[in-house]
C-alpha cells in the first residue's frame, strides 16, 4: 500500500505547466506505453479546433495517431490519425470517421495540421500546411462531454488506455493548440505562417499543462527533420 501511494505521488509530481515556445516533444521509440497527457479543465465541447506541427519518422510507413481525445462514452471523442494503408488523414469525432485523401503528407517532413469540427452542422475539416480540405459530415447534435483524457503519442482504444504499438507516433511534435470553437481561416493561416495568432483557449503551447509518461523528451525545436 505504501509503495502504491509513493508511485501515485511521483506520478502526480510529474505534471507541470510550462511555456514550451521553441520546444518540441520527441518520441524516439515505437512503444505501446510512452505518451504525453495534456490537461485542461474544459469538459464540454460543442466545437473543436486542434492545430499542431509534427514530423513523422521516415520509417513510419504504418498508421499513426497525431492527437487523441477520449471520453468515457467515446474512445475516439476527437482524434487525428494518419492511415498508412489507405494513405489518408482521418478525423474521428464521437467515433464517427471523416476521411481526407490525396493530401500532400510526407514522412520526415515538418507539417502543420489543423482539424475542426462543429456539433451544430456536424461538419469536420482538415487543413494541411494551410490548404483546406472539403468539409465532411461526421456527427452532429451532441457535444463531446465527460471526463476527457487528451494524449499525444498513443491512440486510445479505451478511455485512457488500450494502446496499440502499431498506431503509436514516432517523431517530433510541437506547437499544440486547442480551441473550443472553429477557428477562422485567417487565424489558421496565421498559425501555419507562425504569425501573431490567437493561442488556444483549451490547450496553449505557451502555457501547457502536461505529464510525460516514459520515453518522451522535451528538446529545442529543430525545423529540419533528421
Amino acid at each position: 500500500m505504501r509503495l502504491l501511494l509513493l508511485v501515485g505521488m511521483l506520478t502526480a509530481c510529474a505534471a507541470v505547466t510550462k511555456d514550451l515556445s521553441g520546444k518540441m516533444f520527441t518520441f524516439p521509440l515505437e512503444t505501446n506505453t510512452a505518451h504525453v497527457k495534456l490537461r485542461t479543465t474544459k469538459q464540454d465541447f460543442n466545437a473543436v479546433t486542434v492545430c499542431q506541427r509534427y514530423c513523422s519518422h521516415t520509417n513510419l510507413q504504418r498508421s499513426h495517431v497525431l492527437f487523441s481525445l477520449a471520453v468515457p462514452s467515446f474512445s475516439n471523442g476527437f482524434m487525428i490519425l494518419w492511415d498508412g494503408t489507405d494513405k489518408e488523414l482521418e478525423i474521428y469525432t464521437q467515433d464517427k470517421l471523416a476521411v481526407f485523401g490525396k493530401t500532400d503528407y510526407k514522412l520526415n517532413t515538418w507539417h502543420s495540421v489543423c482539424a475542426t469540427w462543429d456539433s451544430a452542422s456536424g461538419l469536420a475539416q482538415l487543413w494541411l500546411d494551410g490548404q483546406p480540405s472539403v468539409r465532411k459530415f461526421t456527427s452532429s447534435g451532441s457535444n463531446i462531454r465527460g471526463s476527457h483524457i487528451i494524449m499525444l503519442g498513443q491512440d486510445q482504444d479505451s478511455h485512457g488506455g488500450g494502446f496499440d504499438i502499431k498506431q503509436s507516433f514516432v517523431g517530433m511534435l510541437s506547437d499544440v493548440h486547442m480551441w473550443d470553437y472553429v477557428l477562422s481561416a485567417c487565424q489558421i493561416q496565421k498559425y501555419v505562417d507562425e504569425q501573431n495568432f490567437t493561442p488556444g483557449n483549451v490547450l496553449n503551447w505557451a502555457a501547457l499543462d502536461y505529464q510525460i509518461v516514459e520515453k518522451v523528451m522535451v528538446e529545442n525545436k529543430v525545423m529540419v527533420c533528421i
